[in-house]
């Protein structure tokens, strides 16, 4: 993930979206991912950058990419 993408993450069972890069959150918490999911994909489409979800804040290698964006495409 790059700065400036938007990520979902779950904090003590909580859910929040931020920009990649900040420390505050974006926005509300949300009581379900697909809340906030919702909401960070439409942030992420409005900024043209990708979206990640984390089921856990903090380093992880467990991502799961929900919008690639183009400068990631090859070709």
């Amino acid at each position: 993930m790059a700065a400036g993408d938007i990520e979902t993450f779950q904090r003590n069972g909580i859910w929040f979206n931020r920009i990649q890069g900040e420390s505050h959150t974006l926005g509300s918490s949300f009581q379900t991912q697909e809340e906030a999911v919702k909401v960070g994909r439409g942030a992420a489409v409005a900024r043209q950058v990708a979206h990640s979800v984390r089921t856990e804040e903090g380093p992880s290698t467990d991502d799961s990419v929900y919008d690639r964006h183009p400068r990631d495409l090859i070709g």
